[in-house]
């Protein structure tokens, strides 16, 4: 794996994030069988986001404020997904349960569904004056798991809430309460509870750590106590292990291009995680859900400098 040093900050006049130069976006896949990793495609012009795994064997990502699918054999090239109405969206969108749509969260920060038939979209969340970020479908499909910004005040960000929302936009509700912040929420299979990282139960700014909490907001329960930062829990279709993404030590939010590790847990002991790699990443690397549907396999994307890699680089 190679971090070259960061590129200095450059001002951008578009609502999504870029490539830096020199730097590559690869959407791969991790073979849950052989432990194998195959790179499905490469693209030095436009930087991939966030996979999520369709029923039919195509993934869904976000580009250029669009989204895009791709077969996960990787036999054709990013096709631009056609939402007429749509506005930028980001890397959080999570698929309908019956496999018809998409949950997107967009530049408006508000959540819309996007039908594969070509529908009109629509949105689903109404203009009460915060920011919404999706992260998780109920596994029947009725109940949407945002991270909720209330802008009032200072620091909002360190306020962020869990909340759940009807598909149809109605009874919005609290599942988390303390300030946290808490984020990345996402329901294990059987719908009994939702995985989160929260920073609730550390006393260090951007220790963020996994938990799981009760679709009401009962019974939260930390699951990581390590010194790392964790991210994104994303549990198999089999309910049997989950993945997330560590950052080092010290790290404030998620950000991008960091050295960062894919963790490997079994869900009835998350405090003996595997490391499946380490690569270059963070934001836009494993953000939602990208489990294939029979748990074979998970998607993931890295962001490395390909010129900067040592030759014995496993991940090259």
């Amino acid at each position: 794996m190679s971090t070259p040093p960061a590129p200095s900050p450059q001002p951008s006049t578009v609502p999504w994030r870029t490539l830096a130069a020199g730097q590559v976006s690869r959407i791969r896949v991790w073979e849950r069988g052989s432990g194998e990793i195959r790179t499905v495609h490469v693209s030095a012009e436009r930087l991939f986001e966030a996979p999520n795994w369709r029923a039919d064997g195509l993934l869904l990502v976000n580009a250029e404020g669009a989204l895009w699918t791709l077969p996960s054999d990787g036999s054709q090239d990013p096709q631009r997904l056609d939402a007429p109405g749509l506005p930028p969206v980001n890397n959080d969108h999570v698929l309908a349960p019956d496999g018809a749509g998409v949950f997107a969260s967009a530049s408006d920060h508000h959540i819309w569904h996007v039908a594969f038939d070509g529908s009109p979209v629509h949105r689903v969340t109404s203009e009460d004056g915060v920011w919404h970020f999706l992260h998780g479908v109920s596994p029947e499909g009725s109940l949407l798991g945002y991270v909720r910004i209330e802008l009032s005040g200072e620091d909002a960000w360190s306020r962020a809430l869990i909340h759940t929302i009807r598909a149809d936009g109605s009874d919005d509700r609290s599942v988390t309460t303390d300030p946290g912040p808490a984020d990345g929420c996402e329901w294990t299979p059987d719908g009994s509870w939702i995985l989160l990282n929260t920073e609730q139960f550390s006393t260090t700014p951007g220790h963020a750590q996994l938990a799981r909490v009760r679709p009401d907001g009962t019974g939260i329960e930390q699951l990581t106590f390590d010194e790392r930062v964790n991210w994104f829990p994303h549990i198999a279709p089999t309910g049997d292990v989950a993945v997330y993404l560590s950052f080092p030590p010290g790290t404030t939010g998620h950000p991008a291009d960091r050295p960062v590790e894919l963790r490997m847990v079994d869900v009835d002991d998350w405090t003996r995680p595997t490391t499946l790699l380490a690569l270059d990443g963070g934001q836009g690397t494993i953000n939602v859900p990208s489990w294939a549907p029979d748990g074979s396999a998970f998607a993931f994307v890295d962001y490395p400098f390909p010129d900067a890699q040592s030759p014995d680089d496993p991940a090259a």
